[in-house]
């Protein structure tokens, strides 16, 4: 398929596809007539480069993940402590701005219930 084709399927503009080609995040497709002619797995490998930037890794870790079993192990453990950190991070700002909804306190850092969690927060870090 074509690098339009390819971009309009997996949802990425055709420029970030070639800036992932100069990277060596994709391999360089074959070329005909001067156009580059992906094969159907580019797109899955797309679709997983999105995935982890989604999950917030660098283009440079994503780059682990196609090195060998050693290194991208290494990468992959410290990403999933980092992920787990930001899960409970997100759980934290989460119950914050629930209870913030709910409170009637001019000033939330003042609530007493919210600062309580707080505590709580702080002891299990």
């Amino acid at each position: 398929m074509t690098i339009g084709r390819l971009a309009e399927i997996t949802g990425v503009p055709a420029s970030a596809i070639r800036f992932w080609e100069r990277h060596g995040l994709l391999p360089a497709p074959e070329r005909r007539g001067g156009q580059r002619r992906y094969p159907p797995e580019a797109a899955e490998r797309i679709v997983v480069l999105r995935t982890c930037q989604q999950a917030g890794l660098t283009l440079a870790e994503i780059g682990e993940l196609q090195q060998d079993q050693a290194r991208r192990e290494a990468m992959i453990r410290a990403k999933v402590t980092e992920i787990e950190q930001r899960m409970v991070d997100l759980e934290h700002a989460h119950q914050l701005m629930t209870h913030a909804l709910r409170c009637g306190k001019q000033d939330i850092v003042g609530c007493p219930t919210f600062r309580q969690q707080m505590s709580t927060w702080r002891r299990s870090s």
